[in-house]
């Protein structure tokens, strides 16, 4: 509420012209007008659809790479430092390869989402998995557990908080690569509507998608939440 009414009290000052920062009421005619076209839903549901294809396809890819470089000293050697040395690249440096790769289609933008998604899950499980305190590891083992077994019983469970929270990390991570994934070559969604709206002059828009990437950012993280304690007050 705090900043709405700073947002509205900046806009009326006079500092800024309307065309620079519109105030709260004229976002919500931008949005209204949206609405009115039919194309909003459209917006969010395409860019909803690449989020959640993308976050699925990096967390599973970032489960089972973390999981073998936590487990295996080999991998963690051999895999480790490259996959490390990748997560450094900014995401829009990977644009024009994909437009390379895979065209113009839906594909290279879920691949960016879901490289977005992957290097928090991989880090998250690799490091869990590595610092499970080897007393369980040792207690588990005196159970005759060993192999799979293992690391169903004992390395999981143990590695479970951080590993969910390196997932809510990813889907964070989702959103901010949706809007670099939209960048290419996109007709619809989120991202698009922010850069057709620059190329338009509309702020009004340009506000309006920025307020609704934030608030289903954090619905999407309120939802994760709200599974993760579920599922540990399940767990325990």
């Amino acid at each position: 509420m705090a900043l709405l009414v700073g947002w509205h009290l900046l806009a009326t000052s006079g500092g800024y012209s309307r065309a620079q920062l519109p105030p709260p009421y004229d976002v919500l005619l931008a949005l209204r007008e949206l609405l009115v076209r039919g194309e909003l839903w459209q917006h969010l549901a395409i860019s909803v659809q690449r989020v959640l294809l993308g976050f699925t396809a990096g967390s599973v890819a970032g489960l089972v790479l973390g999981a073998l470089v936590g487990l295996s000293r080999a991998a963690r050697s051999l895999v480790g430092p490259t996959i490390q040395a990748v997560r450094a690249i900014p995401s829009l440096a990977w644009v024009p390869l994909l437009l390379l790769w895979f065209g113009i289609g839906e594909t290279p933008k879920i691949t960016l989402v879901a490289i977005g998604a992957f290097f928090p899950v991989f880090t998250t499980v690799a490091a869990a998995l590595r610092h499970v305190d080897p007393h369980l590891v040792e207690v588990g083992r005196a159970y005759g557990r060993s192999g799979v077994r293992l690391l169903g019983t004992v390395l999981l469970p143990a590695a479970t908080p951080p590993v969910l929270a390196g997932l809510r990390l990813a889907m964070a991570q989702s959103w901010l690569f949706l809007v670099a994934a939209e960048l290419i070559a996109s007709s619809m969604g989120l991202g698009f509507l922010l850069i057709d709206s620059q190329n338009t002059g509309r702020t009004d828009v340009i506000l309006l998608a920025i307020v609704l990437l934030a608030v289903l950012g954090k619905l999407a993280d309120t939802l994760l939440g709200l599974l993760e304690r579920r599922f540990l007050a399940a767990w325990t």
